[in-house]
């Protein structure tokens, strides 16, 4: 293990250490406050700041305000944060730890561990990412935690979503959106773009081949991290276990990704980049501890 992957464990250790000692995590409206109209993200929002076109690269506050309008979407589909504050902090620690090593360290993220029997994990852009209640529960260690947490964390640093948004040309012909173009038949395009970039997150899913990419990515920032990169590859097999007898699948990990099996396939060859791997962290009994 080399010396920053070390730092990292040790650092998450200590911080995991002192979780007692954390302020209390933020309410739901206090995490959305961005709605509000007087604040700058609430004003791009209404179109009062510019909204980049698709074929400019979009700049950090037009990508987190769009992301922070589908995190609300998110929560009226998935359900409320849960009421697990010891829960909530120990998943957004593990969160940042595999953030910080991943491909875009340098945005602020946010995990929500939210209430509801859908198995799912979901990236907003800009790094707000959601973990339901029914998935912690598949989960069985901090290893596999930290492999989810980074193939959400993977979609927000490839800008997956926005690359969705780019490749269907919701934006073509109409440029920058200000306060005077968001009326209208342009203003209704912007719209139009969010409710379908909506069902792309929570319906449809993104593109097979961002999945395998961000599988990738997981499994290389979890290696840098200091856990055992077959994490994610192991949840994938115990959902694959689940799938046949879950009496709800809309909405789900099993209608939002591709087949689990041909991604367990490509993790299992990815994983003998990795030697090392059986020797990295697992930790089993602290996810027990801090999650039940």
């Amino acid at each position: 293990m080399n010396a920053k992957r070390i730092l990292t464990a040790a650092l998450l250790h200590v911080a995991l250490c002192l979780l007692v000692a954390l302020p209390g995590t933020a309410s739901a409206a206090s995490l959305f406050d961005f709605l509000d109209p007087s604040t700058k993200e609430g004003k791009i929002l209404a179109g009062a700041q510019s909204v980049l076109s698709s074929s400019q690269q979009m700049d950090y506050k037009s990508e987190r305000a769009i992301g922070e309008r589908l995190a609300v979407e998110g929560l009226r589909r998935y359900g409320m944060p849960t009421a697990n504050q010891k829960m909530q902090h120990y998943v957004n620690l593990v969160g940042l730890a595999v953030a910080m090593n991943s491909p875009r360290p340098d945005i602020p993220y946010r995990f929500v561990v939210v209430d509801s029997p859908v198995q799912n994990a979901f990236a907003c852009p800009g790094g707000i990412i959601f973990v339901t209640s029914a998935l912690m529960q598949t989960v069985q260690t901090e290893a596999q935690l930290a492999g989810i947490l980074a193939h959400e964390v993977g979609h927000v640093a490839h800008r997956h979503a926005l690359k969705s948004i780019q490749r269907a040309q919701f934006f073509s012909g109409v440029g920058q959106i200000t306060a005077a173009t968001m009326k209208g038949d342009k203003g209704a395009q912007f719209e139009s773009m969010i409710g379908d970039l909506q069902n792309v997150l929570f319906d449809k899913g993104l593109d097979q081949n961002m999945e395998y990419e961000a599988d990738a990515t997981a499994m290389e920032t979890a290696y840098r991290t200091g856990y055992n990169p077959a994490g994610i590859m192991e949840t994938l097999q115990s959902l694959q276990r689940l799938e046949a007898s879950s009496p709800n699948k809309k909405g789900s990990w099993f209608s939002t990704h591709p087949p689990l099996s041909s991604r367990i396939a490509k993790n299992q060859a990815q994983l003998k980049k990795y030697p090392d791997a059986g020797r990295l962290a697992v930790l089993a009994d602290r996810f027990k501890s801090q999650t039940r």
